[in-house]
């Protein structure tokens, strides 16, 4: 299971301007997981911005690095200058599940094709320093059951660990969901087994993907 960079999905309230020769560039984002999301997403902000000259967009999708989809388009721009350095923008951050659209209002001064790269590059990379980025790691289910005299001392050990944990199940005996990296699983079991004097039966469970901020 990879791990993959991508933004949280309540940046897609975002809004940066950037300036320049009199034209204004409007930049949206949002963490999307399927190209119908992402059209979805164009079209709300093409309809949103109705009257500007162009609605340009780019995007990012899938986790594994090499068979990501990736799509561009310049919205009447010059072939070249405006959806391409945008990807280029959120790549060079190895961003995916993505989706950018830069809204132009013509100014009057024609920036030429060089000043075009650069302003959508520009736009989308105040975009992308105004969100939030995450990155999704796998994490290991091991449910540990043990008796409620033990619970006071593994919940501070967790805490003191910085280790994850989903809610706790009470029954008959208390279990920990723990959530933890693969490469730390036999490690942490060991320091659970010196803790409790292996006062502790455990079950693994699914192997997850969860965010970490970066």
């Amino acid at each position: 299971m990879q791990t993959y960079r991508t933004i949280e999905e309540k940046d897609d309230s975002l809004e940066t301007l950037y300036e320049i020769q009199k034209s204004k560039f409007i930049t949206h984002l949002k963490h999307v997981e399927s190209e119908t999301e992402a059209r979805a997403f164009i079209a709300a902000q093409k309809k949103r911005y109705y009257d500007a000259r162009h609605n340009c967009s780019a995007y990012c999708l899938g986790e594994e690095t090499g068979s990501q989809l990736q799509k561009s388009n310049d919205d009447g721009e010059p072939g070249g200058t405006a959806g391409a350095p945008m990807l280029e923008a959120i790549k060079q951050r190895n961003l995916t599940d993505i989706v950018v659209v830069v809204t132009r209002y013509f100014g009057g001064i024609k920036l030429g094709a060089g000043g075009l790269v650069r302003a959508y590059s520009h736009a989308t990379v105040l975009g992308l320093d105004a969100a939030t980025v995450i990155e999704m790691q796998p994490f290991q289910e091991i449910s540990v059951t043990l008796d409620y005299d033990l619970l006071a001392t593994v919940q501070n050990w967790a805490r003191r660990e910085s280790v994850r944990m989903s809610e706790l199940v009470y029954a008959e005996n208390v279990t920990l969901p723990l959530l933890l990296p693969p490469e730390e699983c036999d490690k942490r079991l060991t320091e659970l087994t010196d803790l409790t004097s292996a006062r502790f039966a455990y079950e693994k469970g699914r192997l997850l993907r969860l965010p970490v901020k970066v």
